[in-house]
């Protein structure tokens, strides 16, 4: 769910985004494309009343949606888009903290879910270990310099985002990967009184 260019988030939204297990059924929808609840306690470990519970406040926010015309009693969930926006431009102060909560959140699951792969990264066929990488650099730079690098990495990791709802378009071989980057500034330091 992202805004027009000229609409914040909505706050209540990024709420919705401040819990743990529904980053993870965000995850889940995106890799399998839809799922049940029942398959998201299964995959996740969690009852099927609380998956059920959380999949229907993602619903409510725009975040997910029933996948349409699908028989039998029980409905299967989707993405109703792959991107989340949890920026704070335009937001007052507790729209903001909104963002803040939702990122907060969703880092957490991020670092969870790296520190997962890489505990797991020895058991992988070597192709797959040479292909993995972490690195964290810093560099003095000028704001342009840094929009660059952004721009660059963004480019980048979208470049085979239309295999992620196209099965079709994968080629043999091919597994679900994470590209994760984050470009970030040093805090102006405190001058001294």
């Amino acid at each position: 769910m992202s805004p027009s260019p000229s609409q914040p988030p909505d706050p209540l939204a990024l709420r919705a985004l401040a819990h743990p297990l529904r980053w993870k059924l965000i995850d889940l929808l995106g890799s399998e494309l839809s799922a049940t609840a029942t398959r998201c306690a299964e995959v996740l470990g969690e009852s099927v009343a609380s998956c059920g519970y959380h999949l229907g406040i993602l619903a409510k926010y725009g975040y997910i949606e029933l996948v349409p015309d699908q028989p039998g009693r029980e409905k299967p969930w989707q993405l109703a888009r792959r991107e989340q926006d949890l920026s704070s431009e335009g937001l007052d102060e507790s729209g903001a903290l909104a963002a803040q909560a939702a990122t907060d959140v969703f880092l957490d699951h991020e670092l969870a879910r790296i520190k997962d792969r890489l505990r797991r990264q020895d058991l992988e066929p070597a192709e797959w270990r040479d292909a993995c990488h972490l690195l964290g650099a810093s560099t003095w730079i000028t704001a342009d310099e840094l929009r660059e690098i952004k721009d660059q990495l963004l480019e980048i990791a979208r470049r085979y985002t239309d295999r992620a709802d196209d099965p079709g378009r994968r080629p043999t071989g091919a597994r679900e990967a994470r590209i994760f980057t984050v470009t970030s500034v040093t805090p102006r330091p405190i001058r001294p009184r």
